[in-house]
Order: C-alpha cells, then sequence, then structure tokens
C-alpha cells in the first residue's frame, strides 16, 4: 500500500499504473464509510497478489488531486476510489462497496492470475536476457507461455530466441499453436518469413544455396530479382540484418511491388523481427526508437515513397 501525496503522484501513481494497474482509494480521517473501506481493500490487495497496487490519497491534505479527480468524474463523496491504467484513470466507484462487488470492479480491470504470472516471467526473461543469460530467459519465456498461451508477445519472444539460438525446431513446435494467426499477426508472419528463409538456406535434400552463387548471377544481371531475394533469404538465415536489408531495398529501388510487394512485406518482417521489446511508457508518451530500426525504416520509406 502506498500514500499519495504531490511529491510521489507522478512515480507512484501515473508511472507506476503503467507496470501494474493502481487502485487509488480517496478517504478523510473523519469519514466513517472510509474506515469501513480500507481494511476491505487492503485485503483484497493481499488477496490479488501483486496483480494491483492500492493507494491512498487523503482528500483533506491533498485537495489539489482528490478535486481534480472528483471533477474528473461527477464525483462528490468519499471514500472515491479510482483505477489507474497505462497512466491514466480509467474507472472508480463510490461508497463503501461489499467486497464482491469490488472483486467485480478489479476482475474487470487487472490481469488474471495465469495472465499475471505470464507477464511477471516475461519482463524477468528480458531482464535474464539483457543480463547475458540466455537459457535462464528461455526457461521463463518457456514457462510464460505454458501459463498464458495466448500470451502473443512472449510466444514470440521465445520462438524468436529459439530460431536466435540455432533450436530450429524447437522453435517450430512452439510455433505450431499460432501458426493459423500469421495472417492476422505481424509479428508472427515475420517470424514465419524467417523460419522459411533458414529452411531455404539449408534444403533437406540437395546442395544449400550459397551467396556467392547469387553474386555471380547478380553481377551478369542486376535486375535478376530472384537472385537478389534468395541472396537476401541467405542472409536473413545468418541473422545477417542489415545486409539482407540492404539487398531487399536493392529490388525496391528498381521494382517496388515485384512479386506482390515480397521484398517490401520481407523487408517489414526483418524490421519487426529485429526491434527490441518496446519499453511500457503511460498513455501519451511514445517510447524510444532502435537507432537502427528507426534508420531503416525511413530508408523504406524514402524508396517506397520516391
Amino acid at each position: 500500500m502506498i500514500d499519495i501525496t504531490l511529491e510521489n503522484f507522478q512515480a507512484e501513481l501515473i508511472e507506476g499504473s503503467v507496470a501494474t494497474p493502481v487502485l487509488l482509494d480517496i478517504w478523510a480521517e473523519w469519514c466513517g464509510p472510509c474506515k469501513q473501506l480500507g481494511p476491505v481493500l487492503e485485503k483484497l490487495e493481499v488477496e490479488y497478489g501483486g496483480r494491483f497496487t492500492l493507494a491512498k490519497l487523503d482528500a483533506d491534505k491533498v485537495p489539489q488531486i482528490s478535486s481534480q479527480l472528483s471533477e474528473m468524474f461527477g464525483v462528490r463523496s468519499i471514500p472515491f476510489c479510482v483505477m489507474f491504467k497505462d497512466g491514466q484513470p480509467v474507472d472508480g466507484f463510490v461508497g463503501a462497496i461489499p467486497a464482491e462487488k469490488i472483486r467485480e470492479f478489479l476482475d474487470k480491470h487487472v490481469p488474471g492470475a495465469d495472465e499475471a504470472e505470464a507477464a511477471s516471467e516475461e519482463a524477468a526473461a528480458q531482464e535474464a536476457l539483457a543480463g547475458g543469460d540466455t537459457q535462464g530467459a528461455l526457461e521463463k519465456l518457456q514457462h510464460a507461455v505454458a501459463t498464458d498461451p495466448a500470451n502473443d508477445d512472449a510466444r514470440f519472444d521465445y520462438v524468436k530466441l529459439l530460431l536466435q539460438e540455432g533450436r530450429h525446431d524447437d522453435a517450430k513446435v512452439a510455433f505450431a499453436p499460432v501458426i493459423a494467426k500469421t495472417t492476422l499477426v505481424r509479428r508472427f508472419d515475420a517470424l514465419q518469413r524467417w523460419m522459411d528463409a533458414i529452411d531455404f538456406a539449408a534444403p533437406p535434400t540437395g546442395a544449400a544455396p550459397a551467396v556467392a552463387d547469387f553474386d555471380a548471377k547478380i553481377a551478369a544481371n542486376k535486375r535478376d530479382f530472384d537472385a537478389r531475394f534468395g541472396r537476401a533469404r541467405l542472409l536473413m538465415a545468418a541473422q545477417r540484418w542489415t545486409d539482407a536489408m540492404d539487398e531487399l531495398l536493392d529490388i525496391l529501388m528498381r521494382d517496388k511491388t515485384w512479386s506482390e510487394d515480397l521484398a517490401r512485406k520481407t523487408y517489414i518482417a526483418i524490421l519487426d523481427l529485429i526491434e527490441p521489446p518496446k519499453v511500457k511508457v503511460a498513455d501519451g508518451q511514445i517510447p524510444p526508437d532502435d537507432p537502427v530500426v528507426a534508420t531503416y525504416r525511413r530508408r523504406l520509406s524514402s524508396v517506397v515513397l520516391s
């Protein structure tokens, strides 16, 4: 539980609710119903095990905030509770309502237990990866996907990391449950294109193609787009991302819609694959762009719009 003041309002309530929903209880010492509601909310915070944070604001001590929220929601009495998510007040209730009604309110806004556990594991995986613990990150992502199979972000990160580590068969197994979503989820389409490139670079039968083979064809005919695309796929399979995008740009500069937009779609897939996980920020704020992604996104726009 957190006591909200003018000094910590921004950090604890606005920024804090980006990571975890925050329920703000506006109360006062003289308010009898407030004293009834307070212990109920504190028990629910424990019961929900970190799925939301309880914050309390004394209306008499911090009238600037309490009056602004009351005016926003058209409320003139306390206790008054406001749910903050992603830095914004999104809903509220008035009065010392029963615990069951509060649970119904909370369940509309806080993640389910499995969803919260998976999100926590996903965040821990990113920390492990940043610290160089790839195996630890894989284990946490695997657990996140098993706990909440509908968590597309965790599944994307898991399959992507398996592919980065050369565990192609494991990646295909992990990807199989969502393969039908490749036309709906762009990042899943990106994973599919990467796996197709890996299969292209290492066919089950016959000799594997080599970059030098395509170089010779391109030297003979700079408009041999099949050769250029084949070369880009080999580079993609080898995780030489910027080299692959440079090759795809060469196609786009000569024919923007070649093979039903194949070069552009593959280029965008690579951007999706190399983009780091977005840092969560409050609504209305823009997370920082990765410099490589930003540069190559501008290059694509320059070519496509020219």
